[in-house]
């Protein structure tokens, strides 16, 4: 039998400094996905590289988004959403989907997209699509955290291996498979 302790408290500190948060998380580097949503409020879609495996059983992902963003009112009012993982190749359409001049139905008619379970959009080409319902919203800060429980996953029926997407140090790179 072995005793458990409680930390011992931390004493109160000065806040991290925006900026010091923001240069400490560029070099955490994240997936880049395109997150997709549409139903009665609407198509919409935006860049993210919040997005984390919660739990496999059942199957829940969590993406963040800013609450102030255009786009979220779609997302929070639609309750669906697909995680498009972008391919090495598809770094374009990241760049597409994080500016905010270029209209929503712009976005989406430069690529091929389909329905999966949800009905939300998914991205053909994508190097998977995790499609699926918002079950519950937690607002930290200036986000909101959706966790997602998944009603589809889709991969391509490749036999290549797929080279993928990184942000880090505020730069896209691509992630390839040594041979």
């Amino acid at each position: 039998m072995s005793a458990s302790s409680s930390p011992a408290p931390v004493a109160a500190a000065a806040p991290v400094a925006t900026s010091d948060f923001r240069d400490g998380m560029a070099r955490l580097p994240g997936a880049v996905t395109v997150i997709t949503t549409d139903g009665p409020a609407g198509v919409a879609g935006f860049t993210a590289s919040a997005v984390c495996s919660v739990t496999d059983s059942p199957p829940t992902v969590l993406v963040c988004m800013n609450r102030s963003s255009f786009a979220h009112r779609h997302f929070a009012d639609n309750g669906v959403l697909c995680v498009n993982v972008l391919g090495a190749d598809q770094q374009d359409l990241s760049a597409l989907f994080a500016n905010r001049e270029v209209p929503m139905a712009q976005r989406f008619e430069r690529s091929p997209w389909q329905a999966l379970a949800t009905g939300a959009p998914a991205l053909d080409g994508a190097l998977v699509q995790l499609d699926g319902q918002i079950v519950a919203t937690h607002e930290v800060g200036t986000h909101s955290v959706f966790i997602v429980e998944l009603r589809q996953v889709r991969q391509p029926d490749s036999t290549a291996p797929p080279a993928g997407l990184a942000y880090f140090n505020r730069r896209y790179h691509a992630l390839g498979v040594a041979a």
